[in-house]
């Protein structure tokens, strides 16, 4: 329960695409992101990457990140009703996520699209695909006409676009009037360690970065859900490989309102030996780091108790309503009411927290007063009759009236 509560507390800032505040980020406006391409938005170096993850991508990836559960979640939002709706899977690699796909629309609806030919050739393999039109392709200059699919679906494919807003726009080209665009992404870590792997290993978006482009390329009624991993238990400071479903609907028929120059990929340019080696290199470390960090976040799983909140969680859902502790704040919070010194808290335990810290002053904030915590703290103290560290109805008016 605890944990579901968690997730939902997440999704509440962003359902309707408005991310919250603490993200900000330069450069948004750029159509190409300012920094060096990491290692795998370069679609050469993708390609010899692929070359050999390919052979263990669906027992060794998806497991740690992208699970059936999670591509179901994720699809919900591009609303599959219809079997006869054309769908194009953009970058769908091995199929995985087609085969969610197909659970809705017919195969023979289905075009499966990918640049690696390694990963495609999986997907030629998994019967319920024979009959999906599969094809090499580039993300970001589609070979379908303008106005051609229902839906667009991009499942794990855009954190190697070296320039995601041309393959938004072009998500946007292909789609008929009033059809839905899908993408399923990865998220920015806030984890030191982690954001040094993800800077120098693929794109790992922003959350508002996704509802930015979108909203660039023309796309109406802009949401973004959040996903992950059941065992991550709501923890997103590690960042995800899978993180975020992001949908938008096009309002009007014809090409994107958007306006960019050429590409600024050369693929024919040859690449200097000695970058391409050590981005390899960096490129495989981070690689293997992500692959660990999921059977990290297992085992903890694991250890801690179900229904106990972990600091890490805390964290997390305290972030997701705007707010900013510190480390030692969250566990300042958690000791606080962790009455057995376990280092985590009940979801008993957990209420009393978010009652102490957080539902008051948010209260006062929407009724036009500015409360610092120790203020909120002292309101409390002064209201709070019977001595729970929480504020009845009744404590509430009387200390209002006092205020008054």
């Amino acid at each position: 329960m605890a944990s579901s509560m968690l997730n939902g507390a997440a999704n509440l800032t962003l359902y309707r695409g408005i991310a919250p505040k603490r993200l900000n980020f330069a450069g948004a406006s750029a159509s190409r992101p300012a920094s060096q391409p990491r290692f795998i938005q370069h679609k050469k170096e993708a390609f010899w990457f692929y070359r050999f993850l390919s052979i263990v991508y669906d027992h060794v990836i998806n497991p740690g990140h992208w699970t059936e559960d999670m591509r179901d979640e994720a699809l919900e939002p591009a609303d599959l009703s219809n079997r006869n709706m054309i769908v194009v899977d953009v970058g769908g690699g091995t199929g995985f996520t087609t085969l969610g796909i197909v659970k809705h629309v017919d195969a023979k609806n289905v075009t499966i699209l990918d640049q690696s030919p390694h990963q495609l050739a999986k997907a030629k393999q998994k019967e319920p695909l024979k009959e999906c039109k599969i094809i090499e392709g580039d993300a970001e200059d589609l070979p379908f006409r303008t106005d051609y699919a229902d839906r667009y679906v991009s499942a794990g494919s855009i954190e190697y676009w070296p320039d995601p807003q041309r393959g938004i726009k072009e998500a946007y080209r292909v789609l008929k009037l009033g059809g839905k665009a899908c993408l399923i992404g990865p998220v920015y870590p806030t984890f030191w360690l982690s954001r040094f792997f993800a800077d120098v290993w693929m794109l790992f978006p922003k959350e508002e970065e996704y509802i930015e482009w979108f909203k660039k390329a023309g796309f109406k009624d802009v949401q973004l859900k959040r996903i992950g991993p059941k065992w991550y238990r709501g923890v997103r400071r590690h960042g995800l490989i899978m993180g975020c479903s992001v949908t938008g609907i096009k309002p009007a028929s014809g090409d994107s309102p958007l306006q960019l120059g050429p590409k600024e990929e050369d693929v024919s340019k040859p690449t200097n030996p000695f970058m391409f080696l050590l981005r390899f290199i960096l490129g495989a470390m981070a690689a293997t780091y992500y692959v660990l960090v999921p059977i990290y976040m297992w085992i903890k799983d694991q250890i801690v108790p179900k229904g106990f909140i972990t600091m890490e969680e805390l964290a997390s859902v305290i972030q997701s309503l705007n707010e900013h502790p510190t480390k030692e704040e969250v566990q300042d919070m958690i000791s606080e009411v962790d009455t057995d010194g376990s280092g985590t808290i009940d979801f008993e335990e957990f209420l009393s927290i978010m009652g102490r810290k957080m539902k008051l002053r948010h209260v006062m904030i929407n009724l036009g007063e500015r409360l610092t915590d120790e203020e909120a703290e002292q309101m409390i103290r002064e209201a709070d009759l019977d001595g729970d560290g929480l504020v009845s109805y009744e404590e509430f008016a009387r200390m209002m009236m006092m205020t008054a």
